[in-house]
């Protein structure tokens, strides 16, 4: 058994982990970093948003050359898939990325140990690896071990019908008939990656509406969209079971039955800290399992910090990137900076939709003031031009003030253009500042500046 001592020590090297470590090292820490997996970048970069997002790039190009090209003049022959060639290019994604980060490690000097990791007291970790057993003791730890999805208790993972997320970005043949179970961001991704490749899906959740977080006409508009794409979505329905190809639900107390090869459960995810020992290092969790923590992410171990996942708050990566920032700045005697309320949301669809701070519809429901402007991407040149104009852009601004209280996106590539209403928000923004700050024309972000412009009915492109 080997030792070592550091002056931080990051638990789980994911989004959040690596990124919390790496700032760290720059700000003149010496920093060890532990993930069970040899590969670097956690869930998110080996089972999650990166070879997701790989697949759904690569499926919509299937679905242009299916069924678009030909409007654009462009005629192909048969257009068909290799599904073993296109899973490679995802891993060759995956293999890249998880590579740089393992790169910028080594060129940071972060010292990175492969192994499962458990607190053997408030101040000293073991680390097992495959061929022996590290003890690190540390002046700070950062727990940053994320989630895992949430198992069903009468759908139980096996890997091969009924499936996890991890499982669905690696199907070695295509489902006939695939049912996904959960209408939030992972289940309809995963859903509509399937779907272009030929899969008859079924998305069936329990709330009365998908990616319940969005207002009701992004949901009613968002829904359509996706229903002409081939996708069917069950709302309001509670699933009972599974049993001989065949997902059994309720609805109001009748009956469902949805035929399934294969079985998506997408329910959510949990925060995971198994394993980790932390009756051992005196942190406790909340009554939903998470790492309790205060305001700069100290647990009841005050030297012990936690982010991301394993914390309250949404289950985003740049979440737990900006968490990691923050704290490897405090560490360090810095000055932190997160601002929790502006965490955009993207579901990376085709067209995506994007969320930031407050809802129309949850403003309405708090008695707040408000006034909306809406823009649609059918009134925006470079939408039209790109087959692109599906959706719209709706911004929310305080009614006395015209501060942006937030914004929602249904369209191609709304989650890149939130981001700039995420920027004129951090810094207390206007509608009118937003409406009149020059765009490139043409460009789909004029879209945003028109929106701010219709808060006060004063865009240019509208009635």
């Amino acid at each position: 058994m080997s030792s070592a001592n550091f002056d931080l020590v990051v638990i789980g090297a994911g989004p959040g982990g690596y990124v919390c470590a790496f700032r760290a090292a720059q700000l003149g820490l010496k920093v060890a970093l532990i993930d069970k997996r040899a590969a670097l970048g956690g869930t998110c970069l080996n089972v999650g948003c990166i070879p997701s997002k790989a697949l759904l790039h690569t499926t919509e190009h299937l679905v242009w050359a299916q069924h678009h090209a030909a409007d654009s003049g462009i005629k192909l022959g048969s257009v068909e898939v290799d599904l073993a060639v296109l899973m490679k290019k995802k891993d060759t994604v995956v293999t890249k990325l998880t590579g740089g980060v393992a790169q910028l490690a080594k060129g940071r000097k972060v010292t990175v140990i492969t192994g499962t990791a458990s607190f053997t007291s408030a101040t000293a970790l073991e680390v097992k690896g495959e061929k022996e057993t590290t003890t690190l003791t540390a002046k700070h730890f950062v727990i940053a071990t994320g989630s895992t999805p949430v198992e069903l208790p009468f759908l139980k993972f096996d890997g091969q019908t009924v499936v996890s997320s991890d499982h669905a970005i690696a199907f070695t043949e295509v489902p006939r008939k695939l049912v996904v179970v959960g209408g939030g961001a992972i289940g309809l991704e995963l859903g509509s990656v399937w779907a272009r490749l030929g899969s008859d899906v079924t998305v069936v959740e329990f709330l009365p509406k998908i990616v319940a977080m969005f207002d009701d006409d992004i949901v009613r508009n968002f829904t359509r969209l996706l229903t002409k794409q081939g996708l069917k979505i069950e709302t309001g329905a509670k699933v009972t079971g599974y049993a001989k190809g065949v997902l059994t639900a309720e609805r109001e107390g009748k009956p469902l039955e949805f035929s399934a090869d294969k079985v998506l459960v997408a329910v959510g995810r949990r925060p995971y800290a198994d394993g980790l020992g932390l009756d051992k290092a005196g942190v406790e969790l909340d009554d939903k399992q998470r790492i309790k923590v205060d305001a700069q992410l100290r647990t009841s171990a005050k030297h012990i910090r936690a982010i991301g996942d394993v914390v309250a708050g949404p289950m985003l990566a740049h979440k737990a990137e900006e968490d990691g920032v923050a704290v490897a700045e405090w560490i360090a005697g810095k000055h932190g900076h997160i601002n929790w309320d502006l965490v955009p949301a993207v579901v990376y669809t085709n067209p995506e939709v994007s969320s930031v701070g407050l809802g129309e519809d949850a403003a309405k429901a708090a008695g707040i003031a408000v006034n909306v402007g809406r823009f649609n991407f059918a009134a925006n040149g470079r939408a039209i031009a790109a087959d692109a104009t599906d959706g719209y852009v709706k911004i929310i601004a305080d009614a006395k003030t015209d501060k942006i209280l937030g914004a929602q996106i249904l369209g191609h590539g709304a989650g890149e253009l939130i981001s700039e209403v995420v920027t004129h928000m951090e810094y207390g923004g206007s509608a009118e500042d937003l409406g009149r700050t020059i765009h490139a024309h043409p460009t789909m972000s004029e879209a945003v500046k028109e929106a701010g412009l219709a808060v006060s009915k004063s865009a240019i492109h509208s009635l």
